[in-house]
């Protein structure tokens, strides 16, 4: 053969190449996608090459990687079966991921169900995430239309699992502070920067959804899910909203933005879950009302509008929306009172209408199911208590909504489709299925799934966690951490040559009930909060106050449960209690007489008012502990951090403390670098902290800056964005910025 015949075969042949990886098959192709694959056919079209996903031997537009994504997902769609549609619309409960294999419930909901879009919750490590996520795709790959997996997670880089919506928490991933801890370092850049690497981490495990942000405006200082947002500022949650999802959604170098790097963000929660009254919780019957007594409705959408919604990178906005739990009580102007899953006005002529949002709507957990009692953790369906689950189901398709979160099962969803077909028709049930088909599959098609949803291994294990990540979510940490008052600068307090002494009083750790009614933690007990050897690095460890430089004590914010109580109603009360942000018993002399919402098919009465009723908080050792630790140190100083998750009372402790830090969510080493000198604190709230409980009793639930601020011995006010460097109040451009 000549050089030149061989060079002519060479220009007519194929223009990709293909190789054995760990698990899949890999093609690279020059000028061309690269394709991952495990069974599919593969086409050459062109030179280039293809997967033949529905393997009927010819290029199907939704398989060519040449065409834009919108024109492939409603090739797709319109080839569906309803009952392939139906998977598409279900959204799996929470998948923990303890081995490679595929569990046979796992394997029913995605071939029997053809369900596609996975929550993945912990992991038993990164290398078997990867795995898992590979033999899933490799499984539906043979399936149908050959649609892949859209695995996706709830927030899982911050240092601690405290509840169901961050179960993934704590394991071998970047460690970044809590989003209010985010929020306090006031600096978007650092969000953006959280979002890439906490993406590439997500690829890396498979994920290619974001249960997140959590953009609620936190305007009630005692919700227990205040600590998942950026505060309750509206410019500085909006501000933040936005450099998370471009950190997210956005593949560099991209026309677009979207690309195989992109992780779809699903933020939540429309229109805000922030203002629950007195601040119970929506997963919970006795929480389901969020209020509006300031009129202040529209302050709660701006993170989503003006965030969200326009962002600085060619992604343009969040792909999906989570709307909360929560009846938004009185904002329907037809005096509808159903939960946002179920609203038309919340979904459809607000979010779809007014605000040209077209993304994917998928509803939160479990709102569909049936609740069998006012205080258990089951269904939240509120204001449809009455339907059955087809017809809830129904109710919330007729609303504007495209998916179910936490069901498994296609069966209600087909209910809902026949519904439809009664009510209109045969066509507009297929057009109104189709229409979320369209949505559901462009969120798989811009990220690159039906290319390659595969990933290796070994790069998974290289890239999550590494080095330089870690590296990254610590600097942030030590930059949320907040120093609130340090009288006659107590701080810092330098080791020097001769390391100086710290005695590090026990504390007693309380068994309290988490925010699903399960115990958290062990029996109650006494033990440092802070790891001995760590302390070792910075001080010695004094035995007893006497021997001690300084004291440094370790608390927890205030705990009194979440504002219901089975008790109080079998003694013949109405059930609802307060939820205290002080240390002291509190009774509720200042609560409103008659509750603003209120009515329940359980419920015999329309008034959820606790006026007048006391409760305890769990952990009142902490404040006696502080008190304590003043007198045995008598001049020395007396440093306290409390860890915090929403606004708190400190008044009560404020005396007995020469410098105060508030952290969110770090790890221990952070506050220590702070105190020993090695880094300056830059922190600011995110929020105010109150003066006493009567101001949190009369402000108003969906106003934020409406409480009287703790004034401390030195005359600072613990108002928003307030923070102290070692020169004094911080000032600086954040501040011009947002301080009001």
């Amino acid at each position: 053969m000549t050089a030149a015949c061989a060079l002519l075969l060479t220009a007519c042949g194929p223009k990709w190449q293909e190789s054995e990886a760990d698990g899949f098959k890999l093609v690279t192709q020059k000028g061309g996608a690269t394709l991952g694959y495990s069974s599919a056919p593969l086409l050459t079209v062109d030179r280039y090459a293809f997967k033949d996903l529905n393997r009927n031997g010819a290029l199907d537009p939704y398989e060519d990687w040449r065409l834009p994504a919108d024109t492939r997902a409603k090739d797709l769609a319109a080839q569906l079966s309803i009952e392939e549609i139906a998977g598409l619309m279900l959204y799996s409960g929470h998948q923990a991921v303890r081995g490679p294999e595929i569990t046979d419930p796992q394997k029913k909901f995605l071939e029997e169900d053809n369900l596609r879009a996975v929550l993945v919750t912990s992991v038993e490590s990164p290398e078997t995430a990867a795995r898992w996520n590979n033999n899933v795709q490799a499984f539906v790959e043979a399936l149908g239309h050959g649609i892949p997996a859209n695995n996706s997670s709830d927030p899982r880089n911050e240092t601690a699992a405290t509840a169901e919506f961050n179960l993934g928490s704590g394991g071998k991933i970047s460690l970044w502070p809590t989003p209010l801890g985010l929020a306090a370092t006031f600096d978007p850049a650092v969000v953006e920067q959280f979002g890439r690497i906490a993406s590439e981490e997500y690829r890396a495990l498979g994920i290619a959804t974001a249960l997140s942000p959590q953009i609620d405006l936190a305007t009630e200082p005692r919700w227990s899910r205040f600590n998942g947002t950026f505060g309750e500022d509206p410019a500085l949650d909006t501000d933040m909203a936005r450099a998370y999802v471009d950190g997210f959604q956005t593949t560099p170098g991209t026309p677009d933005g979207w690309g195989s790097q992109s992780v779809n963000a699903m933020v939540k929660h429309w229109p805000s879950g922030g203002p629950e009254e007195g601040g119970r919780d929506a997963h919970f019957n006795y929480g389901k009302f969020a209020v509006y007594p300031g009129g202040n409705f529209e302050d709660h959408l701006k993170a989503f509008t003006e965030g969200a919604f326009q962002l600085n990178g060619g992604t343009k906005r969040a792909s999906a929306v989570m709307p909360y739990y929560t009846i938004s009580y009185g904002i329907d102007p037809s005096g509808d009172n159903v939960g946002n899953n179920f609203s038309k006005y919340i979904i459809t002529d607000l979010l779809r209408e007014k605000y040209g949002y077209d993304g994917v709507v998928c509803t939160d957990w479990g709102v569909t199911n049936d609740n069998r009692a006012i205080e258990s953790f089951d269904g939240k369906c509120w204001g449809v208590e009455g339907l059955t689950v087809a017809e809830r189901h129904f109710e919330v398709i007729k609303a504007g909504v495209d998916q179910f979160g936490g069901n498994n099962d296609k069966g209600p969803v087909l209910k809902a489709y026949q519904m439809w077909v009664r009510e209109s028709g045969e066509e507009s049930a297929r057009k109104r299925f189709e229409e979320s088909a369209v949505r559901l599959l462009l969120n798989s098609f811009r990220t690159g799934l039906f290319e390659n949803p595969y990933v290796d291994p070994a790069t998974t294990a290289s890239i999550v966690g590494n080095p330089d990540f870690m590296q990254a979510g610590y600097e942030a940490q030590l930059k949320s951490v907040v120093l609130v008052k340090n009288h006659g600068n107590a701080l810092p307090e330098i080791p020097g040559q001769a390391k100086k002494k710290v005695f590090v009083p026990e504390r007693y750790f309380p068994q309290t009930p988490g925010m699903f009614g399960m115990s958290m933690g062990a029996p109650g007990h006494w033990d440092y909060p802070v790891d001995k050897a760590l302390v070792e690095k910075y001080y010695g460890w004094a035995e007893s106050p006497e021997e001690a430089d300084f004291a440094l004590v370790v608390i927890e914010e205030p705990r009194t449960g979440s504002g219901y109580d089975v008790n109080d109603r079998k003694k013949g009360g109405n059930g609802y209690v307060p939820i205290s942000l002080q240390y002291r018993p509190y009774k509720a002399e200042y609560a409103r007489k008659e509750s603003i919402a209120g009515g329940d098919p359980k419920e015999a009465f329309l008034n959820r008012s606790y006026k007048g009723k006391t409760v305890t908080t769990y952990n009142e050792k902490d404040l006696d502990l502080v008190i304590l630790t003043k007198k045995q140190m008598g001049d020395k100083p007396v440093v306290v951090v409390v860890r915090s998750s929403r606004p708190t009372v400190l008044s009560e402790l404020e005396p007995y403390a020469d410098a105060v830090l508030v952290t969110f969510g770090v790890q221990n080493q952070a506050f220590l670098e702070i105190i020993s000198g090695a880094i300056e604190p830059s922190g600011l709230l995110p929020m105010q902290f109150p003066a006493d409980m009567r101001t949190v009793e009369e402000q108003q639930e969906d106003v934020p800056h409406d409480m009287r601020a703790l004034v401390d011995a030195d005359g600072h006010t613990w108002d928003f964005a307030y923070g102290l460097n070692w020169s004094g109040v911080i000032d600086d451009a954040r501040t011009a910025k947002y301080r009001k």
